[in-house]
């Protein structure tokens, strides 16, 4: 499974994810950090995938997921995490 997920510093939805990767013993993954795009990058991003509303956005396999929920259920549905019990 290839993941690329898009950052935003001190983003607390952002370290969700990530901790949700290491939940889901994904280590090998992609992190972009927003600001580290140029400009011109960033445009074309937003102009690409208008649906990315916020941070972060995760891709799986090239594949627009969305964000932590959405990432999250699919994790779930694959069985790489549980979830909490209640």
């Amino acid at each position: 499974m290839d993941v690329k997920v898009y950052t935003s510093s001190g983003c607390t939805w952002c370290s969700r994810t990530k901790e949700l990767l290491e939940r889901a013993n994904i280590t090998d993954y992609t992190e972009i950090l927003w600001s580290d795009l140029s400009g011109d990058d960033q445009e074309t991003f937003k102009t690409t995938y208008p649906e990315a509303q916020g941070f972060p956005v995760v891709f799986v396999d090239d594949s627009f997921v969305g964000g932590l929920v959405p990432f999250a259920k699919l994790l779930l549905e694959k069985g790489l995490v549980s979830a909490p019990k209640k």
